[in-house]
């Protein structure tokens, strides 16, 4: 990370989903991840986010929890049931909720996610999360 708090150029190529259905949501993440250096490709709920890693592979989904259609814990247990099957790598997923975390963890866990973010999200929190799942990509 440089000292404008923007992330390495090693680091650039890291891939990300954002699962957000609130289109105001999506500008504000959009435009945190740009100022941390990321670019990440947007979808409006579940049914979206499974076609479009079928479509292209990423590192991390940012998933929203509540959404249209599909939902992110469904979403997040459709992915896991088919990176099994198939034998993939599992991609980092991260909810999004502004829900009570503390009581909603283990459900975030037992879905199949990797972390949570509370809404609405401090960019400080973004950041760590962001470098935390970028060097583990990078240490494979």
């Amino acid at each position: 990370m440089d000292a404008s708090g923007r992330l390495d150029s090693s680091l650039s190529g890291f891939r990300i989903l954002l699962a957000e259905d609130n289109p105001v949501n999506q500008k504000v993440a959009k435009r945190m991840l740009a100022h941390l250096g990321y670019q990440a490709d947007i979808v409006n709920n579940g049914l979206e986010a499974i076609r479009a890693i079928a479509d292209q592979s990423y590192d991390l989904i940012l998933m929203d929890i509540q959404m249209p259609e599909m939902d992110g814990l469904e979403t997040t247990k459709y992915i896991r049931k088919q990176e099994s099957e198939l034998r993939l790598p599992p991609i980092a997923i991260i909810a999004m909720t502004a829900t009570d975390i503390d009581d909603d963890q283990h459900i975030f866990r037992d879905a199949g996610m990797n972390d949570y973010i509370s809404k609405p999200i401090q960019i400080e929190k973004l950041k760590n999360l962001l470098q935390h799942y970028a060097s583990l990509k990078t240490k494979k």
